[in-house]
């Protein structure tokens, strides 16, 4: 059964190992979700977390391959155990003076809030899991998404083994 996969890569911080990475994935023809690059805790190391669908045997192959690329020192598979996930969404929604209101009751209960107010739009930012920036996308799109961006996924373990070095 196909389903989502959250897997975290601890690379070293140098110049073309995204490519490479991305270039891995295309080739075998893994799809990927999201990706997100960013600094880890150790110097010189960057952690990838990248979301991908398929069966438990397309993930295994995907952590294989992982492990062949110079520059991978540690995969695990995050969505195999408890993890924490997030994204951020920047969304921008045409605002009249009449829908404003009605806009802050809807973002309200979903936590997020309105960062840039313009003559005739506004941006809300929203934190969560998918789902829950999904469901807020839902409600807002009556009104006029002028604009969306999302980061991905980036995900942590809960448990206590570490993705390290």
């Amino acid at each position: 059964m196909e389903q989502k996969h959250t897997i975290s890569v601890l690379v070293n911080d140098q110049p073309g190992v995204l490519t490479r990475v991305a270039n891995l994935m295309g080739q075998r023809g893994f799809n990927i979700d999201s990706i997100t690059v960013g600094q880890s805790e150790e110097k010189g190391l960057s952690r990838m977390i990248i979301v991908t669908s398929g069966d438990e045997a397309t993930v295994e192959q995907i952590v294989k391959q992982f492990h062949k690329l110079i520059d991978v020192l540690k995969v695990q598979q995050l969505s195999s155990g408890p993890m924490v996930a997030r994204e951020l969404a920047l969304i921008k929604v045409e605002a009249t003076a009449s829908t404003r209101a009605e806009l802050n009751l809807i973002i309200d209960p979903f936590r997020a809030s309105v960062v840039d107010v313009g003559p005739n739009s506004i941006v809300v930012q929203v934190t969560g899991d998918t789902q829950k920036i999904d469901a807020l996308i839902e409600l807002l799109t009556p009104y006029g998404i002028k604009e969306l961006s999302r980061t991905g996924v980036t995900a942590i373990s809960r448990s206590a083994s570490l993705v390290k070095a």
